[in-house]
Protein backbone atom coordinates (compact mmCIF):
# COMPACT_ATOMS: atom_id res chain seq x y z
CA UNK A 1 0.00 0.00 0.00
CA UNK A 2 1.08 3.57 -0.68
CA UNK A 3 0.84 6.52 1.64
CA UNK A 4 -1.06 9.53 0.37
CA UNK A 5 2.10 11.45 -0.53
CA UNK A 6 3.61 8.44 -2.32
CA UNK A 7 0.38 8.07 -4.28
CA UNK A 8 0.33 11.78 -5.21
CA UNK A 9 3.94 11.73 -6.38
CA UNK A 10 3.46 8.60 -8.48
CA UNK A 11 0.41 10.15 -10.10
CA UNK A 12 2.25 13.41 -10.78
CA UNK A 13 5.24 11.65 -12.36
CA UNK A 14 2.97 9.50 -14.52
CA UNK A 15 0.95 12.49 -15.75
CA UNK A 16 4.08 14.50 -16.56
CA UNK A 17 5.54 11.56 -18.51
CA UNK A 18 2.36 11.29 -20.56
CA UNK A 19 2.18 15.05 -21.19
CA UNK A 20 5.83 15.95 -21.81
CA UNK A 21 7.62 12.64 -22.35
CA UNK A 22 10.08 13.40 -19.55
CA UNK A 23 9.69 13.11 -15.78
CA UNK A 24 9.47 16.25 -13.63
CA UNK A 25 12.50 17.66 -11.85
CA UNK A 26 12.89 17.29 -8.08
CA UNK A 27 12.05 20.99 -7.72
CA UNK A 28 8.83 20.49 -9.68
CA UNK A 29 7.95 17.46 -7.55
CA UNK A 30 8.63 19.42 -4.36
CA UNK A 31 6.40 22.29 -5.49
CA UNK A 32 3.63 20.00 -6.74
CA UNK A 33 3.44 18.18 -3.39
CA UNK A 34 4.00 21.39 -1.39
CA UNK A 35 6.98 19.95 0.49
CA UNK A 36 9.59 22.06 2.21
CA UNK A 37 12.71 20.28 0.96
CA UNK A 38 13.99 17.89 -1.67
CA UNK A 39 14.88 15.36 1.01
CA UNK A 40 11.20 14.51 1.33
CA UNK A 41 11.06 13.82 -2.42
CA UNK A 42 14.13 11.60 -2.17
CA UNK A 43 12.40 9.52 0.53
CA UNK A 44 9.23 9.21 -1.53
CA UNK A 45 11.12 8.26 -4.70
CA UNK A 46 13.07 5.60 -2.79
CA UNK A 47 9.86 4.20 -1.29
CA UNK A 48 8.17 4.01 -4.71
CA UNK A 49 11.22 2.27 -6.18
CA UNK A 50 11.39 -0.24 -3.32
CA UNK A 51 7.69 -1.05 -3.81
CA UNK A 52 8.19 -1.66 -7.53
CA UNK A 53 6.13 1.25 -8.87
CA UNK A 54 8.99 3.13 -10.55
CA UNK A 55 12.51 2.47 -11.77
CA UNK A 56 15.37 4.96 -11.88
CA UNK A 57 17.48 4.46 -14.99
CA UNK A 58 21.25 4.56 -14.34
CA UNK A 59 23.62 7.15 -15.82
CA UNK A 60 20.80 9.42 -16.95
CA UNK A 61 19.65 12.59 -15.24
CA UNK A 62 15.94 12.84 -14.38
CA UNK A 63 15.39 9.33 -15.76
CA UNK A 64 12.41 7.73 -14.04
CA UNK A 65 10.18 5.07 -15.53
CA UNK A 66 6.74 4.24 -14.16
CA UNK A 67 6.44 0.44 -14.04
CA UNK A 68 2.93 0.12 -12.63
CA UNK A 69 0.13 2.07 -10.99
CA UNK A 70 -2.15 1.10 -8.09
CA UNK A 71 -5.37 -0.61 -9.09
CA UNK A 72 -7.36 2.33 -7.74
CA UNK A 73 -5.91 4.79 -10.27
CA UNK A 74 -8.40 5.56 -13.03
CA UNK A 75 -6.69 5.79 -16.40
CA UNK A 76 -7.81 7.73 -19.44
CA UNK A 77 -8.95 11.30 -20.17
CA UNK A 78 -11.38 11.30 -17.25
CA UNK A 79 -8.62 11.08 -14.66
CA UNK A 80 -8.29 14.42 -12.95
CA UNK A 81 -5.05 16.19 -12.13
CA UNK A 82 -3.96 16.57 -8.56
CA UNK A 83 -5.89 13.49 -7.41
CA UNK A 84 -5.76 12.88 -3.67
CA UNK A 85 -6.96 9.51 -2.33
CA UNK A 86 -9.60 9.72 0.36
CA UNK A 87 -8.84 8.30 3.77
CA UNK A 88 -12.41 7.02 4.10
CA UNK A 89 -14.12 5.26 1.21
CA UNK A 90 -17.88 5.59 0.84
CA UNK A 91 -19.90 4.83 3.96
CA UNK A 92 -17.45 2.38 5.51
CA UNK A 93 -17.34 2.82 9.24
CA UNK A 94 -20.68 4.62 9.42
CA UNK A 95 -23.13 3.35 12.06
CA UNK A 96 -26.44 2.29 10.54
CA UNK A 97 -29.58 3.99 11.73
CA UNK A 98 -32.32 1.60 12.79
CA UNK A 99 -35.23 2.03 10.38
CA UNK A 100 -38.94 1.46 10.71
CA UNK A 101 -38.55 -1.69 8.62
CA UNK A 102 -36.56 -3.44 11.33
CA UNK A 103 -38.27 -6.20 13.25
CA UNK A 104 -38.86 -3.96 16.27
CA UNK A 105 -36.46 -5.63 18.68
CA UNK A 106 -33.49 -3.48 17.74
CA UNK A 107 -31.49 -6.41 16.37
CA UNK A 108 -30.36 -4.62 13.21
CA UNK A 109 -28.87 -1.86 15.32
CA UNK A 110 -26.56 -4.42 16.93
CA UNK A 111 -25.01 -5.65 13.70
CA UNK A 112 -21.22 -5.15 13.53
CA UNK A 113 -20.02 -2.18 11.51
CA UNK A 114 -17.32 -2.70 8.86
CA UNK A 115 -14.58 -0.19 9.68
CA UNK A 116 -11.65 0.32 7.27
CA UNK A 117 -8.17 -0.44 8.60
CA UNK A 118 -5.90 2.30 7.28
CA UNK A 119 -2.42 1.09 8.25
CA UNK A 120 -0.33 2.22 11.22
CA UNK A 121 -0.15 5.34 13.35
CA UNK A 122 2.88 6.41 15.36
CA UNK A 123 2.59 6.82 19.12
CA UNK A 124 6.23 7.85 19.14
CA UNK A 125 8.30 9.30 16.33
CA UNK A 126 5.92 10.35 13.51
CA UNK A 127 5.76 8.04 10.51
CA UNK A 128 3.99 8.03 7.18
CA UNK A 129 0.83 6.28 8.29
CA UNK A 130 -2.45 7.14 6.64
CA UNK A 131 -2.88 4.90 3.62
CA UNK A 132 -5.54 3.54 1.37
CA UNK A 133 -7.74 0.88 2.93
CA UNK A 134 -5.92 -2.41 3.58
CA UNK A 135 -8.82 -4.39 5.07
CA UNK A 136 -11.93 -3.95 7.19
CA UNK A 137 -12.60 -5.03 10.75
CA UNK A 138 -16.03 -5.59 12.29
CA UNK A 139 -16.73 -3.36 15.28
CA UNK A 140 -19.78 -3.46 17.60
CA UNK A 141 -21.80 -0.28 16.94
CA UNK A 142 -21.81 0.72 20.60
CA UNK A 143 -18.02 1.21 20.38
CA UNK A 144 -18.48 3.86 17.68
CA UNK A 145 -20.00 7.32 17.62
CA UNK A 146 -23.66 7.44 16.65
CA UNK A 147 -22.86 9.52 13.57
CA UNK A 148 -19.94 10.27 11.30
CA UNK A 149 -17.33 8.08 9.60
CA UNK A 150 -14.76 5.92 11.34
CA UNK A 151 -11.47 4.22 10.57
CA UNK A 152 -8.93 2.17 12.49
CA UNK A 153 -5.15 2.34 12.82
CA UNK A 154 -2.61 0.03 14.43
CA UNK A 155 -0.62 1.86 17.11
CA UNK A 156 3.15 1.72 16.91
CA UNK A 157 5.30 3.08 19.75
CA UNK A 158 5.00 3.94 23.43
CA UNK A 159 4.57 7.71 23.58
CA UNK A 160 0.94 7.43 24.78
CA UNK A 161 1.32 4.68 27.40
CA UNK A 162 0.32 6.94 30.30
CA UNK A 163 -2.99 7.49 28.51
CA UNK A 164 -3.46 3.70 28.37
CA UNK A 165 -2.55 3.41 24.68
CA UNK A 166 -0.03 0.62 24.08
CA UNK A 167 2.07 -0.58 21.17
CA UNK A 168 -0.03 -2.98 19.08
CA UNK A 169 -3.41 -1.56 20.10
CA UNK A 170 -5.94 -0.82 17.37
CA UNK A 171 -7.12 2.79 17.65
CA UNK A 172 -10.70 3.55 16.60
CA UNK A 173 -10.88 7.02 15.08
CA UNK A 174 -13.88 9.19 14.23
CA UNK A 175 -13.04 11.23 11.14
CA UNK A 176 -12.84 14.96 11.95
CA UNK A 177 -10.89 17.97 10.78
CA UNK A 178 -11.15 19.79 14.11
CA UNK A 179 -10.34 19.09 17.76
CA UNK A 180 -10.83 20.52 21.22
CA UNK A 181 -8.06 20.97 23.76
CA UNK A 182 -7.42 17.66 25.50
CA UNK A 183 -8.62 15.45 22.63
CA UNK A 184 -6.35 12.62 21.49
CA UNK A 185 -6.10 13.04 17.73
CA UNK A 186 -4.59 11.74 14.54
CA UNK A 187 -2.46 14.69 13.42
CA UNK A 188 -0.83 14.97 10.01
CA UNK A 189 2.34 17.07 10.13
CA UNK A 190 3.58 18.85 6.99
CA UNK A 191 1.28 16.56 4.95
CA UNK A 192 3.91 13.82 5.40
CA UNK A 193 3.93 12.38 8.91
CA UNK A 194 1.06 11.12 11.03
CA UNK A 195 1.07 10.74 14.79
CA UNK A 196 -1.32 10.01 17.65
CA UNK A 197 -1.04 12.72 20.32
CA UNK A 198 -3.05 14.85 22.72
CA UNK A 199 -4.10 18.13 21.12
CA UNK A 200 -3.78 21.49 22.88
CA UNK A 201 -3.75 25.11 21.75
CA UNK A 202 -0.94 27.31 23.04
CA UNK A 203 -1.63 30.86 21.94
CA UNK A 204 -1.40 30.90 18.16
CA UNK A 205 0.40 27.52 18.09
CA UNK A 206 -0.66 23.89 18.40
CA UNK A 207 0.91 21.54 20.93
CA UNK A 208 0.98 17.81 20.24
CA UNK A 209 1.59 16.25 23.64
CA UNK A 210 2.80 12.70 24.32
CA UNK A 211 1.67 10.76 27.40
CA UNK A 212 5.19 9.59 28.22
CA UNK A 213 7.85 11.78 29.81
CA UNK A 214 10.50 10.21 27.57
CA UNK A 215 9.08 12.19 24.64
CA UNK A 216 8.99 15.93 24.06
CA UNK A 217 5.95 18.07 23.29
CA UNK A 218 5.94 19.34 19.72
CA UNK A 219 4.88 22.98 19.28
CA UNK A 220 3.89 23.76 15.69
CA UNK A 221 2.09 26.52 13.77
CA UNK A 222 -1.45 25.59 12.65
CA UNK A 223 -0.34 25.69 9.02
CA UNK A 224 1.81 22.60 9.61
CA UNK A 225 -0.83 20.48 11.36
CA UNK A 226 -3.96 18.93 9.90
CA UNK A 227 -6.34 17.00 12.15
CA UNK A 228 -7.72 13.84 10.57
CA UNK A 229 -9.72 12.36 13.41
CA UNK A 230 -10.32 11.90 17.15
CA UNK A 231 -9.67 8.78 19.19
CA UNK A 232 -12.93 7.22 20.43
CA UNK A 233 -11.82 3.73 21.47
CA UNK A 234 -9.18 1.01 21.55
CA UNK A 235 -9.06 -2.69 20.74
CA UNK A 236 -6.38 -4.74 22.48
CA UNK A 237 -5.36 -8.33 21.92
CA UNK A 238 -3.92 -10.34 24.82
Amino acid sequence: MLTRKQFELLRFINERLKEAGVPPSFDEMKDALDLRSKSGIHRLITALEERGFIRRLPNRARAIEVIKLPDSVVQGPGARRGFTPSVIEGNLGRVRTVSSEDDGNGSSGNRPVAVPMMGRIAAGTPIEAIQTKTQTINIPPDMLSASGEHFALEVRGDSMIEAGILDGDVALIRKSDGADTGDIVVALIDEEEATLKRFRRRGASIALEPANTAYEVRILPPTRVRIQGKLIGLIRRY
